[in-house]
């Protein structure tokens, strides 16, 4: 199995999507696209792709000239009926792609939230064996319009879609389930100013809210991600 996993951003990373991959003995070619990495040309030498967050939004062509080239990727690999996972800015791009609407602002979430999954949840290759509702880690600020053809998968209080599906094995999701404890940490520490700025009491409330949340946050997060393996 070959994974190609494509950065938008410094000091992001596959967390447990990562540990999913090493579980089956994946091989994974990392694309730092942010830093000028030349994307495949196609999709024929991978079986699935990744497409991991970032601080820029998801029609920031200007910032992220390789966008358009990334968009038409993930539409080949849907097509040819390989998995793609889009997290974050990843799924706002996989909205982009087959025709959603990018709402850039006006839909802010940090920390730990609750998940609701739909009922064609229920039924879904990935998402079907997940509790109804979760905590899970969120950090962002846009949304999106499902594309046309998409099954809504889940949402949340301030961000009604938080997870979709496109084609068979495409998906679109909001929240950062990649994002174990150690994940959040780091991130804390990598991103501390630009948090201190947005979310000033966050390093106050961390630790309490890390060990409210994170255990199930990171069991269900670590089983989403096997899942969506399994699924490639």
């Amino acid at each position: 199995m070959r994974v190609l996993v494509v950065q938008n951003f410094a000091n992001t990373g596959l967390g447990q999507v990562g540990a999913a991959l090493v579980e089956v003995g994946a091989e994974i070619d990392q694309c730092n696209a942010y830093l000028g990495d030349a994307l495949p040309a196609d999709a024929a030498g991978h079986n699935a792709m990744v497409i991991l967050g970032g601080g820029q939004n998801a029609r920031d062509d200007a910032h992220s000239p390789y966008f358009p080239a990334l968009l038409e990727l993930a539409r080949e690999f849907v097509e040819r009926d390989k998995a793609v996972l889009g997290i974050c800015l990843g799924g706002q791009l996989m909205a982009r792609a087959f025709g959603g609407h990018n709402r850039i602002g006006g839909s802010t979430e940090f920390g730990w939230h609750g998940i609701t999954l739909t009922e064609e949840a229920q039924d879904d290759l990935v998402f079907s064996d997940l509790p109804q509702r979760f905590p899970i880690f969120q950090w962002h600020d846009d949304t999106f319009t499902l594309p046309e053809d998409a099954v809504r998968l889940a949402g949340s209080s301030v961000t009604g879609n938080q997870a979709f599906r496109i084609g068979r094995a495409g998906y679109g999701i909001q929240f950062h389930f990649e994002a174990d404890r150690p994940m959040v940490r780091d991130w804390s520490e990598a991103f501390a100013e630009t948090i201190a700025q947005r979310h000033p009491d966050w390093h106050q409330r961390l630790d309490s809210e890390a060990e409210l949340h994170g255990p199930e946050a990171d069991a269900v997060g670590l089983a989403l991600a096997r899942s969506w393996v399994a699924a490639i």
